[in-house]
């Protein structure tokens, strides 16, 4: 049994509560050593997600500097996990004019128990700073667009554009061009990315707030809806066309049915016009999207342009959807309902015209920060793949001159490690076997939900294959939070690896641990989507909403409670999953 993780931070004594909440779809598994360097802490500095969420706080006018401790405050890595700290997050809530820390715990975690009560301390009333974050607000309603967060989509793309040859640099060149990369710009593009994603909670808030005092609860999810420009479902939309290719070729329809093992180098063999033309299209799809992937964040993940089967995956369930299963048809009817209940509660405010004006320049916020949300993340994503496909390049070569033991075994040094490795490769590998059994084992732990001031120890951990969870028996209910708004029902598919979806059929309901974009395209098919964790701001709620896909989240241990084959009922109104029949 291992008793340290390879990777630690200091955790907080100002702010000692944390939470794997909303990290925990981020960062599903343990942080490695190489992430860590350049998210956490490195040698004593801290890393670009840490400065990310202090410089976020610091623009919005949550905190000042004098109230963080010098080692990491928001994000601590304890146990092997990355954990946030939902007492600093609470200082929005606590501060904001309008707003408690109760709404940060409600949109953290709903009902989820054990969670301690809030107690402000002395300090924590800043009167200054409310007054600052209500600028702030001020401006989220008022801004038309986010011009920064454009520039650094440019830019974004532009790193994949002008990728160098990197088989023809030095494994010097290599370290030294991801490093760049990472030091250059992460704490910029996650800054923004921390900073938009928080104030995209205002106009949701606004929103939600207007339609329980009109009496119309349930039409919140239906004005966030089909908002248009939403950078991470759009892959989803590509992949769609790209299944009708392959619905409408005999020849790609072949190639299809032999199964997704070594599907695209089949594709790339194949001479027929129709298979050429698909992969043209599927290498622009790939150019243009091929940095997402299953736990993107981590640069030892795979991607759709490391490893082309896992889109072609999705494609493959797509294509033997109907043709009337198109999500932009989906969209557009969502985006008319939006328009009309805008106007509808609008007209009901026209005796308040300072509330009416709040409640439309909210509307047109979420579709500014909503997006932009999404539009920030993949920013990140672009530039951590960009380092991805470098450090790739650099451990091919290691697991040729037998000094690594797989090509992703970078990720298992720091960034320390990797240029003392550099300068002297011989006797690392057995070092880098044993962190890989080391992963390997605090994988299979189940770590805290929550802990305030001591997560324990490896030893207090209970392995994931030794918990017990009852399955749901006919006409139980399990509740979520609602993501997407609507009713489905089908037979629920229990799926654990978005690598192989082949037991998704057309119209059945998927059942997922998490929501990355491995996963988001497999909703297209489905009749509805339930998954285990997730917050209002989630990945999946964003992207289900955009492909008018009924949604539940945060839905706990759905994965084992939901009996793969039962026919059930997914309310995306409510949050509630309904069994109705049992396989």
């Amino acid at each position: 049994m291992v008793d340290k993780w390879m990777v630690e931070t200091a955790l907080s004594e100002r702010y000692p509560f944390y939470t794997r909440a909303n990290v925990g779809e981020v960062f599903p598994d343990p942080v490695a050593p190489m992430t860590f360097s350049f998210a956490f802490l490195n040698d004593g500095v801290l890393g670009g997600a840490e400065v990310g969420f202090r410089e976020a706080y610091y623009r919005i006018g949550v905190m000042t500097p004098d109230e963080v401790e010098d080692s990491n405050v928001f994000l601590g890595v304890a146990g092997g996990y990355a954990y946030l700290n939902a007492a600093a997050l609470r200082m929005l809530g606590h501060r904001a004019p309008g707003m408690t820390a109760q709404d940060i715990d409600d949109s953290f975690f709903g009902d989820a128990p054990g969670v301690p009560p809030f107690v402000p301390k002395e300090g924590d009333d800043r009167p200054e700073l409310t007054e600052k974050i209500g600028e702030t607000f001020g401006w989220v309603l008022t801004t038309p667009d986010l011009p920064d967060v454009l520039a650094q989509e440019v830019a974004a793309n532009q790193l994949r554009a002008d990728r160098p040859d990197l088989a023809a640099m030095t494994d010097r060149e290599l370290l030294d061009y991801n490093w760049n990369l990472l030091d250059s710009h992460f704490a910029t593009l996650f800054t923004e990315h921390i900073f938009v994603s928080f104030l995209a909670t205002l106009p949701i808030g606004i929103i939600t707030a207007v339609c329980a005092a009109v009496g119309q609860p349930t039409n919140t999810l239906k004005l966030l809806a089909g908002l248009g420009d939403v950078e991470s479902a759009a892959p989803s939309l590509a992949m769609w066309d790209l299944g009708r290719e392959v619905a409408n070729s005999p020849a790609l329809v072949g190639l299809f049915d032999v199964g997704l093992a070594g599907l695209d180098a089949r594709l790339r063999a194949n001479s027929d016009a129709d298979v050429a033309s698909f992969v043209a299209k599927f290498d622009s799809f790939l150019f243009a999207y091929g940095a997402r992937g299953p736990n993107e964040w981590e640069v030892r993940s795979p991607t759709w342009e490391t490893d082309p089967d896992l889109a072609l995956a999705a494609i493959d369930r797509m294509r033997l959807a109907p043709a009337e299963a198109a999500p932009i048809l989906n969209n557009e009817a969502m985006a008319a309902e939006r328009e009309q209940l805008g106007a509808q509660i609008a007209e009901l405010l026209a005796e308040d015209p300072e509330t009416q004006g709040q409640f439309m320049a909210a509307l047109h916020s979420a579709t500014v920060f909503m997006p932009g949300r999404e539009r920030t993340k993949t920013n990140n994503i672009k530039l951590v793949h960009e380092c991805r496909m470098a450090l790739r390049e650099f451990g091919r070569r290691q697991v040729g001159a037998g000094h690594f033991p797989h090509l992703n075994s970078y990720g298992m040094l720091t960034k320390e490690e990797q240029y003392q490795y550099l300068d002297s490769p011989a006797g690392w590998h057995q070092t880098l076997v044993d962190r890989e059994a080391h992963y390997k084992e605090v994988s299979a732990l189940q770590e805290p939900f929550l802990f305030v001031g001591d997560p324990g120890s490896f030893e207090d951990y209970p392995r994931r294959d030794a918990v017990t969870i009852q399955p749901l028996a006919a006409g139980e209910t399990l509740a979520g939070i609602p993501g997407c708004p609507g009713k489905g029902r089908g037979i629920a598919r229990v799926i654990t690896d978005s690598h192989d979806p082949s037991a998704l059929e057309p119209g059945d309901i998927l059942i997922a641990p998490i929501t990355d974009p491995s996963w988001t395209p497999l909703f297209v098919p489905a009749g509805g989507v339930v998954v285990d964790v997730g917050a209002p701001l989630s990945h999946a709620i964003i992207v289900s909403r955009e492909l008018g896909i009924p949604c539940v989240v945060s839905a706990t241990d759905a994965t084992k409670r939901i009996p793969d084959g039962a026919l059930i009922e997914v309310d995306g109104d409510t949050g509630v999953v309904t069994v109705i029949e049992l396989p």
